[in-house]
């Protein structure tokens, strides 16, 4: 076995890609989005110094951050569906913080 055995790659030199369960892609997808939210809701809360709360979302960051790397660490064809659970998850939290409170602009 050579070093680019090791890589994926088989005699023929074709890359080997690996196979994509759509159901846990689709849930490192979800986790991943309320991990960024939940994320969102732990820095807001940081910064505006309420320290149960900012506890509360560090500890349940941690438990979704668990699921979406034990899921994608095995394989890392779901580290894309990470990323755009990640995006997701950010980008909806803003807006729902820009809803709820929304940022005094001059």
């Amino acid at each position: 076995m050579t070093a680019k055995d090791n890589l994926l790659w088989t005699h023929e030199e074709r890359m080997i890609l690996p196979t994509i369960d759509p159901m846990i892609a689709g849930a490192v997808v979800l986790t991943t989005a309320f991990t960024d939210a939940v994320y969102v809701l732990f820095t807001a809360s940081v910064a505006a110094r309420r320290r149960f709360a900012a506890a509360t979302w560090s500890s349940v960051w941690y438990l979704l951050a668990a699921f979406a790397v034990i899921s994608y660490t095995s394989n890392w064809a779901y580290v894309p569906f990470a990323a755009l659970g990640s995006w997701i998850g950010g980008f909806l939290s803003i807006t729902a913080l820009d809803r709820v409170s929304p940022l005094q602009r001059e």
